[in-house]
């Protein structure tokens, strides 16, 4: 919901926009409030903090007995406006960096979450409060190594519905699924290991092994888990020591793990060194739960980890580690050496929220609208001739095949020029038939316009980029 700002935030907008267009120099003094009120007809008390706030940013800074004046040193000129990275490279990070970097008016069908209207914001607002009226200990003080000892209980409870037994000092509470994978690989992985990955997969996964020098080996999603026969050689050829992985809805196919492909591959992982890391992040979209391979095994060399960005909040970071007990000392002593603590204040607000008594009927109601979205989206795909790989029983994703002769990668760069954030298959996979699918979020692409650019740009037969 756009806000009108307030008149404070205009005071400083307009002494921002001198400073960027170079009006105010550095060293420069200010108006003084009397003559800037007088001047924009607001009250010297709203200008006094408006520039106090300023002062506070370090854009301006206070002389006793002299004013406000412009701290140093000049700041680059600023652009009306930045043209999206048409250049970058197609890479695993390729998505987020449009998607972060977009502003309001772009339409994002490639991106990974909600629409902020879809969030459940006002049992977050509550929580705020509920945290605010908290003793001052709660808001200043460093977090426990687990982290908050209520929310791991709640967590606890929410796998032993998926059948996984974790006590709470079998949970640790991180600040993001990101930073999650990151601790397992800093803590399993040495530089040149190998690591197996589903072929599509998040490309975030291929971010992060990249960033840990290790080797990813892609092995082909099917609409029931990974291919059994490529995951069975690599095994035998590449002596993995990880494969990542989501079971509930697996992103970016919308696909589920079918009970019978997870004990196979459970099966398969006996004898070997494997550990899986199985991302669950999407869990509560699902309406009914998919095999959790986490449960099967009893978290002997399964780790559960998830998030609450995509459901709650991607502003408060949160994320956990579900694993067995003897891992847990040291993934807390890698948590302290890089974090130090857990984010106490984010947890306490997440954990007021999810146990709200709104937010069961909240997530029912964002099931429900997801579904209407997938009904309709397909339909829109299907009038241009994009087919989905499988049809999504629950979630946000439908990865979909383009028609004979279409290049995603092109697509993508077409549409960016129009405003439309595109998630091209090769973000996801190094395969060469990426090239052919593009992966949609059906929450963002109820605006018309989305296909109306989609189907302009497929219209003039781009070539390959």
């Amino acid at each position: 919901m756009k806000t009108t700002p307030t008149r404070i935030d205009q005071v400083m907008q307009a002494v921002r926009g001198r400073i960027a267009a170079r009006a105010y120099s550095p060293g420069m003094r200010l108006p003084s409030v009397r003559a800037q009120a007088q001047a924009m007809g607001f009250s010297v008390s709203t200008v006094i903090e408006a520039y106090e706030r300023l002062a506070a940013e370090g854009l301006i800074e206070a002389r006793r007995g002299s004013g406000f004046y412009v701290a140093g040193p000049l700041a680059p000129l600023a652009l009306a406006a930045l043209e999206p990275a048409l250049d970058r490279e197609v890479d695993p990070l390729w998505v987020s960096r449009q998607s972060l970097e977009a502003d309001s008016a772009m339409l994002m069908p490639g991106c990974g979450w909600l629409p902020p209207d879809w969030m459940y914001d006002e049992g977050l607002r509550r929580a705020l409060r509920k945290a605010a009226r908290a003793p001052a200990a709660e808001l200043t003080d460093y977090g426990s190594p687990l982290g908050l000892e209520p929310l791991r209980q709640v967590l606890a409870r929410r796998l032993a519905n998926l059948d996984i037994d974790a006590a709470p000092d079998q949970i640790m509470l991180t600040d993001s699924g990101t930073q999650a994978i990151d601790l397992i690989c800093r803590f399993l992985l040495k530089p040149g290991d190998t690591v197996l990955v589903d072929d599509p997969c998040y490309f975030n996964f291929h971010a992060m092994l990249r960033a840990h020098r290790a080797k990813a080996v892609g092995v082909p999603y099917t609409p029931h888990g990974p291919d059994l026969a490529v995951f069975e050689t690599a095994l035998r050829e590449h002596a993995p020591r990880l494969y990542i992985t989501n079971s509930g809805i697996h992103n970016p196919t919308g696909a589920r793990l079918s009970a019978a492909a997870a004990h196979k591959l459970l099966a398969l992982a006996q004898g070997t060194d494997l550990v899986i890391i199985e991302d669950d992040i999407f869990g509560d979209f699902e309406t009914r739960p998919a095999s959790r391979l986490a449960a099967f095994d009893g978290l002997s060399r399964v780790i559960q980890i998830g998030s609450f960005s995509k459901t709650l909040s991607a502003s408060l970071r949160c994320g956990y580690i579900a694993a067995q007990a003897p891992w847990m000392d040291s993934l807390v002593d890698l948590r302290t050496a890089t974090s130090f603590s857990s984010n106490r204040l984010a947890a306490q607000v997440l954990m007021t929220a999810l146990t709200d008594s709104g937010y069961r009927k909240h997530l029912e109601h964002v099931r429900h609208r997801l579904s209407q979205a997938m009904d309709k989206t397909l339909a829109r795909l299907h009038a241009l001739d994009l087919q989905p790989w499988t049809r999504p029983r629950a979630g946000m994703f439908v990865w979909a095949r383009l028609p004979p002769g279409q290049d995603a990668v092109a697509l993508a760069r077409a549409c960016l020029k129009h405003g439309v954030v595109l998630a091209p298959g090769p973000a996801f996979s190094q395969a060469p038939l990426a090239g052919r699918f593009l992966r949609f979020n059906v929450a963002q692409s109820m605006d018309p316009r989305v296909f109306q650019v989609l189907e302009r740009a497929l219209a003039e037969g781009l070539p390959a980029a």
